[in-house]
């Protein structure tokens, strides 16, 4: 009996972007990222609230309502890869959720050259802005995970 077919390296990103989304503290949106070269994960990030904030609560935050306590995924990957002197020029993005354009503004002055998103936000500009710029983006099947 053959081997199982061998994930390629965007399946597995991007389903460590989802497992990474697991970790968000928003009640509203679950969105993980990861930042990789050649297939390999530099940082990851996921959407909550800053670093010693307290998390959202049902008695604080309202799902229904876009949340104001938390910054996005793609920002504090950035962040931590600030934090901890990891470059992300010539990174790749892997994201449950296509970029806000705020994020997409942060992903060009970082330097990456790719994006990879699985569920499109309602807003489109992110993913236009990036376009604009000549950032390859591609809507990857949510399924093919």
């Amino acid at each position: 009996m053959p081997p199982p077919a061998r994930p390629t390296r965007n399946t597995t990103m991007m389903k460590m972007a989802f497992a990474i989304a697991e970790r968000s503290t928003c009640l509203r949106l679950n969105v993980g990222c990861i930042f990789a070269i050649d297939g390999r994960p530099l940082v990851g990030g996921y959407n909550g609230a800053p670093s010693g904030m307290p998390h959202c609560t049902p008695y604080d935050c309202n799902p229904s309502t876009p949340c104001t306590k938390t910054h996005h995924a793609e920002a504090n990957g950035i962040a931590f890869a600030a934090r901890h002197g990891v470059a992300l020029e010539g990174s790749s993005l892997y994201v449950t959720n296509s970029p806000c354009k705020s994020c997409a503004m942060l992903i060009v002055n970082a330097g990456v050259k790719a994006v990879y998103y699985a569920i499109e936000y309602r807003d489109p500009s992110g993913v236009d802005l990036l376009k604009y710029v000549g950032i390859p983006t591609h809507h990857y099947n949510p399924e093919a995970i």
